[in-house]
């Protein structure tokens, strides 16, 4: 069959299509590319590619699930379940230890703290390093304890996160909306009557608002609970001069668990 293309002028055509690029024969016949683009313009149903890889659904919000899971919680070892397998926080992947709680759980007083520090990712349990170490001396201070046996010296802590965030940095703002259902369940369960807030995270969980500086020593209430916003001992490690305050507060709160606030 003559195709109208001597030898040479074939392989002259060969070669100026290798040279734009083409490298590789698609078909036996030639393609009417104007012919494609009309049919591409008619509406067709999608057709899935052989051996295509799933899309996977979109996951399903964290909030709303701890929000279900908080609320089947019974007790404190149920939340404890609950939030340690919680898969939505990637902080768990880096994480060695799931922080939840330290002290004894019938106390008067419960304290949230921000989150796991490096002391605290490898003990397992919030507040031991230095800061920690200032907290157990300005709970002595005023005759409390988070190993007293009994209620009325005992101390309960926790954090808003249960998770170390990398290099130690505050907690994002989705962290902490993540876990507040969670922290709210704890509060709840643990049925404190009074409530000290170190820092400005846990007060931008429990209040929405955050300044420490201008909220410290002034009473307000969570969940139906007295709470005290409070300098966090890390803070207390850096800016000693603002220990003052900080005494000033430990003596509200005793006052307020004397029946005398």
């Amino acid at each position: 069959m003559d195709s109208g293309f001597d030898y040479w002028a074939a392989k002259a055509a060969l070669d100026w299509q290798i040279e734009l690029g083409a490298d590789e024969a698609i078909g036996d016949a030639p393609v009417d590319r104007y012919a494609l683009d009309a049919a591409r313009a008619k509406p067709t149903a999608p057709v899935a590619a052989p051996n295509a890889v799933p899309v996977p659904a979109a996951p399903d919000d964290p909030v709303a699930e701890a929000r279900r899971l908080a609320a089947g919680a019974r007790d404190l070892g149920g939340l404890a379940a609950a939030m340690e397998g919680f898969e939505h926080c990637a902080l768990k992947a880096g994480a060695r230890s799931f922080v939840f709680c330290d002290g004894n759980p019938d106390a008067r007083l419960m304290i949230v703290g921000e989150a796991p520090g490096r002391e605290e990712d490898r003990a397992g349990r919030p507040f031991v390093g230095r800061a920690g170490q200032l907290l157990d001396r300005m709970l002595a201070a005023i005759g409390m304890a988070r190993a007293a046996p009994d209620a009325a010296h005992a101390v309960y802590i926790t954090n808003v996160l249960p998770w170390r965030p990398p290099e130690n940095r505050r907690p994002e703002r989705a962290e902490i909306a993540m876990f507040l259902p969670f922290l709210e369940a704890h509060i709840a369960l643990a049925r404190p009557e009074v409530l000290v807030l170190m820092g400005n995270t846990p007060c931008d969980a429990l209040l929405g608002r955050s300044g420490i500086t201008r909220m410290r020593g002034s009473w307000t209430e969570v969940l139906g609970v007295p709470a005290l916003p409070m300098f966090h001992p890390a803070f207390l490690l850096r800016q000693p001069q603002a220990k003052r305050e900080a005494w000033a507060d430990l003596l509200d709160v005793q006052a307020r668990l004397r029946g005398r606030g």
